[in-house]
């Protein structure tokens, strides 16, 4: 899934011509980056293709996962992560992960690691000032340092694929900040399945502005409008530019 920034005005098709950002959350980086020119699609599905295997096996050799959890403001994310390594350590598991792997919109943070890390917030998430904790259907530990068996397999991927400097603005994951070069996307795009996802500190960078600017319009494309619903909580002047785009949908009001 991929959200894209684009100049007050546009109407398609000068949408996409007149894009002047994008940015892609997790594997929708790939897509992000395929849209700006630096990668080719059938490249970039391979490398996607690899990437998810290795990701897939990498689940498999550990019991873990991920927890979507809303906190009041009082909520200490760190500590909270902190005591469940303590709690994982106490049953005999030896150096356990829980770490924050997303972050989402004030308030809103995906935790990930072992099984028993996560199980051990839900039932504490009163003590840790959480208001929601529920565990998302996913197999993994994904954006931690769980998923370094998938770093290599995507490492030598990217090497043999051609990568462009981007035609418009990319905004990384790991840093929140503007691809530079193609040996920064490489770099990047591998250190992303071990880093967490810094959706949230992307939003402001995108959206940073002087005073008195307006704000771009912003199309969200692909199924769902869960980055619209976030782009809501981080900037709501910014969303009020927002549109969301279904591209099968488009695909088939064409066809009939």
């Amino acid at each position: 899934r991929a959200a894209a920034e684009a100049a007050p005005g546009s109407v398609s098709p000068q949408v996409v011509e007149r894009c002047v950002a994008a940015a892609g959350y997790s594997v929708g980086e790939f897509a992000a980056l395929v849209f700006a020119g630096a990668l080719g699609f059938a490249e970039a599905l391979y490398a996607v293709k690899v990437r998810a295997e290795a990701m897939q096996r990498a689940s498999e050799a550990v019991p873990s996962g991920m927890l979507s959890v809303v906190g009041r403001r009082e909520a200490n994310y760190k500590f909270a992560c902190l005591e469940a390594r303590k709690h994982c350590e106490s049953l005999g598991i030896e150096n356990p992960v829980c770490t924050v792997s997303n972050y989402l919109f004030p308030d809103s943070r995906v935790i990930a690691g072992h099984l028993q890390a996560l199980e051990f917030l839900q039932e504490n998430a009163r003590k840790y000032y959480f208001k929601r904790a529920k565990m998302l259907p996913v197999s993994g530990a994904f954006h931690t340092r769980l998923m370094e068996p998938a770093v290599e397999p995507l490492a030598e991927v990217l090497k043999s694929i051609e990568i462009q400097k981007p035609l418009l603005c990319v905004y990384s994951n790991v840093d929140g900040k503007k691809y530079m070069h193609a040996k920064h996307i490489q770099k990047l795009l591998v250190k992303q399945v071990v880093s967490p996802v810094l959706w949230e500190q992307t939003m402001h960078s995108v959206y940073e502005r002087k005073q008195g600017t307006e704000f771009p319009f912003t199309y969200e494309v692909g199924p769902g409008n869960q980055l619209g619903a976030i782009l809501k909580q981080c900037n709501l002047k910014a969303w009020k530019q927002y549109k969301h785009v279904d591209a099968l949908e488009d695909e088939e009001a064409a066809e009939t």
